[in-house]
């Protein structure tokens, strides 16, 4: 495969590695062999030539005087960022000499690997690495942070990541925008909502906060957070009481319609307006709009799923589509995630089997302070890459005493000296995706794509495929995987014949085209990877694990006295907290502010502006309050992971009704004035 590294001037194609489902289409233009602009590929299918101001500033965060050069070891104390440079050879003997030491003393278990998906290159998140713990018999991580929940609701009802092509909601006449801001966390979606508005096409946004999607809505209908699994119930109400529903549809393509129909008469719109906090009028609106306009189509989003309910609430809104036959309509249906379009051969490529022990403990990266602080026996060291667990981590005061341990020897692989990385023992330094090797799945379009190198390493930089070769070696691991170069490890998870989907795209073509789409031949709903094969309203698999088969409203959990709820969401100019320590994208997005409504900043003799305590049990921050009507009363929200306030202190590290998720917006707080010396 070629690598444009060694031509020093030029425009050369590239792929946006950030966690977005939109994985935009890139051209690199270099001078003299630096990146000097980065701009949309104008022939990508789907992205079209258009970014985001996060990829457009790419190559300030790529040149950042702030980046991490070469390998270092700590020489301050834990938490303080004080560092001397070593060589590699160093660094790779002094973890591999502890770990000896670990497994001999304590058992590999007492070794915590600890990522999820700063870059989204399927060989440097989930390749080489899974294939050394595997090896090594470490502590499993389950990487549920962010969308387990409800990928497993929607599993329940659909059998898989399977949803609308993207490209055909420009046909759509109504698109609802359910819990995601799109504007910032999807922006191409919006770009073919946009196009179908031209063409009649209505924009409905739900949500906690009326964000900058919810602004370009032509309605915006704000919910009560971790109720929206109770309105989607009361639009079935409204559905199966008026007749609006496709019976037809039901008959042929799912299971449980009858029994759902008896089912949803409780949520009736008077019940489910006093657990929403949306008016009776505005839901029966909703739900005759839905049932009579077509093509209907729902974007559903992260939010709700970071709930207790998260996991159900998806499994109910997944229904929706059924109800009014939507599958069935170009433009219709709804996206949670697309990633089985693109499934690739994820056992050859992070190679399970080589874990000999199979009851290696598995430890949820959602409950990583109460992991660090009370399991038996103990996490004794954790290796770091694409994460930043002291700032994305819920109940983060806890996982920022766990870090600081003295008997916790931490490895960080990074760009950056980060919040993790500055209670480090060994920090590495991490090349960018633009100097990798790497291929891509979207979680949103039908497109994979591939990653070749445009630029050569910065300072003493290495991958993750390079840096795990290197522990591989030095600990050992003789096991020809190890050696396996990156155009193997592509060529070989790239030939999946299960699914049926990738049929045509092999390594050798996808080098040549840039990007290739999935084979998506007629109509997936003929082959629902579900118990039944068709969508299943009623789920004998969901009773079995315990949980209703019917959708079902279930409350969130009660997280004490604290007046408000409060929802820690994202802003448009980070991606978590990739972008927070770079000065281009914080002078773009200002400061955190605390979102809060106007009756109640009265009652608190709280005005706009002013700087505010936000604090529950786990902890407290202070930042300036933004008061307005853009979320309900008894709701407060920030936007964006910042480094000075760590908001995530504030959240709680309960897991999900599935999948073991996450439930950041699931807490309360409290919110007072600060009152000023002397004021």
């Amino acid at each position: 495969m070629n690598s444009f590294v060694k031509q020093q001037n030029g425009v050369f194609p590239s792929v946006c590695s950030l966690d977005c489902p939109d994985q935009c289409g890139l051209l690199v233009h270099k001078e003299d062999g630096k990146i000097i602009k980065i701009q949309g590929d104008p022939n990508h299918p789907v992205t079209k030539g258009n970014i985001c101001n996060k990829v457009r500033h790419m190559a300030e965060r790529i040149y950042d005087e702030k980046r991490i050069k070469y390998p270092m070891k700590r020489i301050g104390l834990k938490g303080e960022g004080k560092f001397e440079r070593i060589s590699w050879e160093e660094a790779i003997k002094t973890i591999t000499s502890k770990w000896k030491e670990m497994i001999r003393t304590d058992g590999p278990e007492s070794i915590l690997p600890y990522s999820f998906y700063g870059n989204m290159g399927k060989l440097n998140a989930e390749g080489l690495d899974r294939r050394f713990f595997y090896q090594l018999g470490a502590s499993q991580l389950d990487r549920t942070i962010c969308t387990a929940a409800g990928s497993k609701g929607y599993k329940y009802t659909m059998g898989g990541s399977l949803g609308t092509d993207p490209e055909d909601t420009i046909h759509s006449k109504l698109i609802i925008f359910w819990g995601i801001n799109a504007v910032s966390t999807n922006m191409h979606q919006v770009a073919l909502a946009q196009k179908a508005r031209k063409n009649g096409a209505k924009i409905i946004v739900i949500d906690v906060h009326k964000n900058q999607t919810g602004r370009l809505a032509d309605w915006f209908i704000p919910i009560l957070p971790g109720t929206d699994g109770a309105l989607a119930l009361g639009i079935m109400h409204i559905l199966f009481a008026e007749n609006l529903v496709d019976p037809s549809f039901l008959k042929k393509y799912t299971v449980g319609h009858e029994e759902l129909r008896q089912h949803v008469v409780q949520y009736d719109p008077v019940s489910v307006s006093g657990i929403t906090g949306i008016p009776v009028a505005d839901i029966v609106n909703l739900a005759r709009m839905y049932g009579t306009i077509a093509p209907s189509f729902i974007r559903i989003g992260n939010g709700p799923q970071h709930h207790d309910n998260g996991g159900m609430c998806i499994r109910t809104i997944s229904c929706l589509p059924a109800l009014t036959g939507q599958w069935l309509v170009k433009g219709g249906g709804a996206i949670k995630s697309n990633t089985a379009f693109l499934a690739h051969h994820t056992d050859i490529l992070q190679r399970p089997d080589l874990l000999r022990d199979k009851q290696t403990r598995v430890i949820n990266m959602n409950l990583l302070g109460q992991a660090l602080l009370e399991l038996t026996p103990p996490v004794k060291s954790m290796f770091v890459y694409e994460s930043n667990p002291a700032i994305v981590a819920p109940n983060s005061k806890k996982v920022r005493e766990g870090l600081a341990r003295e008997d916790l020897f931490l490895v960080v692989h990074e760009l950056f000296l980060t919040e993790t990385a500055k209670f480090a023992d060994i920090v590495l330094p991490a090349t960018s995706a633009f100097e990798n090797t790497d291929f891509y799945t979207s979680y949103w379009h039908h497109y994979i794509q591939i990653q070749q190198p445009v630029i050569d390493h910065y300072g003493e930089s290495k991958s993750n495929v390079e840096v795990f070769r290197l522990l591989a070696k030095e600990m050992g691991f003789d096991n020809p995987s190890f050696e396996e170069t990156e155009e193997k490890m592509m060529a070989d998870a790239l030939h999946h014949s299960t699914n049926p989907y990738l049929e045509g795209i092999r390594f050798v073509s996808l080098v040549k085209q840039q990007y290739m789409k999935s084979n998506r031949k007629g109509l997936f709903l003929d082959q629902l990877p579900t118990p039944s094969g068709k969508i299943e309203l009623l789920s004998m698999k969901m009773e079995e694990d315990g949980y209703p088969a019917l959708p079902t409203y279930i409350p969130i959990v009660n997280d004490g006295d604290f007046p408000f709820l409060f929802v820690a969401g994202p802003n448009h100019n980070f991606l978590n907290s990739t972008f927070s320590n770079n000065e281009k994208h914080i002078t773009l997005e200002k400061e955190p502010r605390l979102h809060m409504n106007r009756m109640d900043a009265l009652k608190a003799g709280i005005e706009d502006g002013e700087r505010v305590r936000i604090w529950n049990h786990r902890g407290a921050c202070e930042l300036k309050v933004s008061v307005g009507e853009n979320v309900l009363p008894g709701v407060v929200v920030t936007q964006g992971l910042w480094a000075d306030t760590p908001i995530n202190i504030l959240t709680p590290d309960r897991v999900a009704d599935m999948g073991g998720g996450a439930t950041f917006f699931s807490g309360r707080v409290d919110v007072e004035k600060i009152i000023m010396d002397g004021a």
